[in-house]
């Protein structure tokens, strides 16, 4: 039963970051691009700069991230920081491939 509720505040957490990170990314296009969400997505991907798109998103995550340590739910920033890993990881995956 305990197993099953640390796994819960963990997926909660990790979708937490998900959002976080996507709020994050839309935030930055609204208030940073004289184009459009869409637009700016495809010149990120012509330029090769979707990584560095993800990464700017991710900093909302260190909010959700120290905001749940200081509420001590320790599994949802758990969460969060398995989502921003993820993150790192797909960061990685577009630096590498060039795309």
């Amino acid at each position: 039963m305990i197993r099953r509720r640390k796994y819960r505040e963990m997926a909660i957490g990790f979708a937490v970051g998900l959002i976080a990170n996507t709020l994050g990314v839309l935030i930055y296009i609204l208030l940073f691009s004289d184009m459009g969400i869409i637009e700016t997505y495809q010149a990120a991907v012509e330029q090769g700069h979707v990584g560095s798109l993800l990464a700017l998103g991710a900093v909302l995550n260190l909010i959700a991230f120290f905001g749940f340590l200081k509420i001590r739910r320790d599994e949802r920033a758990r969460g969060v920081l398995l989502a921003t890993v993820i993150t790192a990881l797909v960061i990685l995956y577009y630096k590498v491939a060039g795309g």
